[in-house]
């Protein structure tokens, strides 16, 4: 299981996510992930502990705390989502010779 935690501040590292997290157990991984093209943080991260139980204490203590100036927003992370293959299928606008309005 892993930890979601939103609504970060743009200066913080995974040391200082470490830090935080460990007064709740042992962090076992830290991920911030960062712009592809920027490079630049998101502004959430993932945590992964110990046990189950470390991450419900550390969910529960820090979820909505004031942390580096903002509110955090810390709950159990969802499985990823299947995007699927993009395109989609496009509606049927062909066919149908003729053109104009028969008058009669």
């Amino acid at each position: 299981m892993s930890i979601y935690v939103g609504n970060l501040s743009y200066d913080v590292t995974e040391n200082d996510l470490s830090g935080v997290f460990a007064e709740y157990g042992t962090v076992k991984r830290v991920q911030l992930p960062t712009d592809r093209e920027t490079g630049r943080m998101r502004g959430f991260a993932f945590v992964e502990m110990g046990t189950d139980a470390e991450e419900t204490a550390a969910i529960e203590a820090l979820d909505g705390a004031e942390w580096m100036g903002r509110g955090l927003k810390v709950n159990k992370a969802k499985p990823k989502e299947d995007r699927g293959g993009g395109g989609g299928g496009r509606g049927g606008y062909g066919g149908g010779g003729g053109g104009g309005r028969n008058r009669y």
